[in-house]
C-alpha cells in the first residue's frame, strides 16, 4: 500500500510538471503554442489579451506576448549631406500594433521582434534618401518637410501591415565642430556690426542736432543784424540816457559825440 501511494505520489508531480499556465500581463496579447515533449501536435494553441490566463494544461503550452501599447521608435544617424558635411541627429517613431492581430504579428512579422526584423532598415533608408540630397544647413531649416516626407512612405509600407505609425519627427540636429565655430564667429560679426551700426546712427543724429542748433543760431544772428538800424541804436541809446539821468549815480558822464548821437560812455575818477 506503501509502494502504491509513493507511485501515485510520482506520477502526479511527474503530471504536474508537464502541466502549464500561459498568462499574458495587461497591454500585451498572448499567441499561445503547444511545445510538445513526448506527445501532442505542437503549433497554435489560443490567443491570449491581457490581463488574461490561458488555463492549466497536459500540453506543454508556451506564449508568446507582444506589447500593444504605441511603443517609441529612436534611430541615430550620422549622414554625409549634400556639401559633404557630416551631420548627425536623431529620427523618432511612435508605432503600435493593430489590435486582434497578435496571430499574424507572431506568423507573419517575428512576434515581439516586429520592429528590428521588419521596419529599422527600411525606415533608416527612407530618412537617409531624404537627408542626403540636401545641403547640412537645408537639413535643419526642412526638418518637418523630412519627417512628413518619412511619415508617409513609412506609412504606405506599412499599410498591409498589423502595425500603425503614429508619429514621426526628426530630433536635434548636431554639425561638426567647425561648422558650430564658424556659425558663432559669424553671429559674433554681426552683433558687432549692429552695434558699430547703431554707434553710427547715434553719431548722424547728433550731428544733425548740431546742424539744427546752428542753423537756429544764424538764423537768429540774421534776424537781430537785420533789425540793429543806425535809427533804433540811436532810439536805444537816448532811452538809455533818459534812464541814467534820473539815477542817483551822478559820476558817470555822456558825451554825445558818437556816431548818430549815440554817446561814449566813460567814467570819472572820483577825487
Amino acid at each position: 500500500m506503501k509502494k502504491v501511494c509513493v507511485l501515485i505520489l510520482l506520477g502526479s508531480l511527474v503530471w504536474l510538471s508537464g502541466c502549464t499556465n500561459p498568462s499574458t500581463p495587461a497591454g500585451h496579447e498572448g499567441y499561445v503554442k503547444e511545445n510538445p515533449r513526448v506527445w501532442g501536435k505542437g503549433g497554435f494553441r489560443g490567443e491570449l489579451k491581457g490581463p488574461a490566463n490561458f488555463g492549466v494544461s497536459l500540453w506543454r503550452n508556451e506564449v508568446e506576448n507582444v506589447d500593444f501599447r504605441p511603443q517609441t521608435y529612436s534611430e541615430t544617424f550620422n549622414i554625409l549631406a549634400k556639401d559633404e558635411l557630416n551631420i548627425s541627429f536623431r529620427f523618432q517613431t511612435i508605432i503600435k500594433v493593430k489590435p486582434g492581430t497578435i496571430k499574424a504579428v507572431v506568423e507573419g512579422y517575428a512576434g515581439s521582434q516586429f520592429y528590428p526584423r521588419y521596419i529599422k532598415e527600411p525606415l533608416r533608408a527612407m530618412v537617409r534618401k531624404n537627408v542626403q540630397t540636401l545641403d547640412s544647413r537645408q537639413v535643419k531649416e526642412k526638418r518637418k518637410e523630412i519627417s512628413d516626407t518619412v511619415m508617409a512612405e513609412l506609412t504606405e509600407y506599412l499599410s498591409d501591415t498589423p502595425f500603425v505609425l503614429i508619429s514621426g519627427v526628426v530630433g536635434n540636429i548636431d554639425y561638426p565642430k567647425i561648422v558650430t565655430e564658424a556659425v558663432e564667429k559669424k553671429l559674433a560679426a554681426k552683433q558687432l556690426l549692429d552695434e558699430k551700426e547703431t554707434q553710427r546712427a547715434i553719431a548722424k543724429k547728433d550731428a544733425e542736432i548740431r546742424i539744427e542748433e546752428a542753423k537756429g543760431i544764424a538764423e537768429a544772428q540774421k534776424i537781430i543784424n537785420s533789425t540793429l538800424t543806425p535809427n533804433y541804436l540811436q532810439h536805444e541809446a537816448i532811452n538809455a540816457q533818459l534812464k541814467m539821468a534820473s539815477s542817483p549815480n551822478h559820476t558817470t558822464v555822456y558825451i554825445p559825440s558818437g556816431p548818430n548821437g549815440i554817446p561814449l560812455i566813460g567814467t570819472m575818477n572820483q577825487k
